[in-house]
């Protein structure tokens, strides 16, 4: 069992927003993890771990007895190879970086971002495993050819040979995601409804 710490959706955050320290995040944290008795902690929602310092002065306060799952879509990790350095002083960590897509074109697709941004995800991937930093890649394939998720495995593989087996994300068709989808004009491979999503995905 883990704890997720939602701090707040895109909606709520456009408008208003709390800010907290890391001590109030992890007191927090250890408070519903012991009360539940979970045994794995995670924050997400809306760029939680975005300021560097904030998050180590976070996992410095987690007791080693919990093993924090950080979520993450690489980019600041692969921009700077010493983020990778700081975050091995932690063997309770787990790296989950989330690939916006399969490639450069898909990465662009998803996000609006520069394409180049893709490639900074898989130096996250590549910095971290190094570092041997507990790591492991997910990818959304729901917008990707079988062509391009195989390619993906490939460049995935001669990072690590574990990581061409990554996670699988797919588009699960909510409502309000599929009226943006057909607003942006953006098709997609692959998709679920929320009624019938596959036990693998849960």
């Amino acid at each position: 069992m883990h704890l997720l710490l939602v701090m707040g959706s895109n909606h709520e955050t456009r408008k208003s927003g709390i800010f907290y320290t890391p001590e109030e995040v992890a007191k927090r944290l250890i408070t519903i993890a012991r009360k539940k008795n979970l045994s794995q902690l995670r924050i997400s929602g809306k760029r939680t771990n975005i300021c560097r310092e904030h998050l180590i002065k976070v996992l410095e306060l987690i007791p080693k007895n919990y093993v924090f799952i950080l979520e993450t879509n690489g980019i600041l990790r692969g921009n700077d190879p010493t983020y990778a350095e700081e975050l091995s002083r932690f063997p309770n960590l787990y790296v989950r970086v989330s690939l916006k897509g399969t490639c450069e074109e898909g990465f662009l697709k998803l996000t609006g971002a520069i394409p180049t941004g893709f490639q900074l995800q898989l130096k996250a991937l590549e910095c971290l495993n190094k570092c041997g930093v507990n790591v492991h890649p997910a990818c959304m394939i729901s917008f990707s050819t079988p062509e391009n998720i195989m390619a993906l495995r490939k460049r995935l593989k001669a990072t690590n040979p574990a990581f061409e087996d990554f996670e699988i994300e797919e588009l699960i068709l909510y409502p309000p995601v599929e009226a943006r989808l057909k607003k942006l004009n953006i098709d997609y491979e692959t998709g679920h409804r929320p009624d019938n999503i596959p036990a693998k995905l849960i």
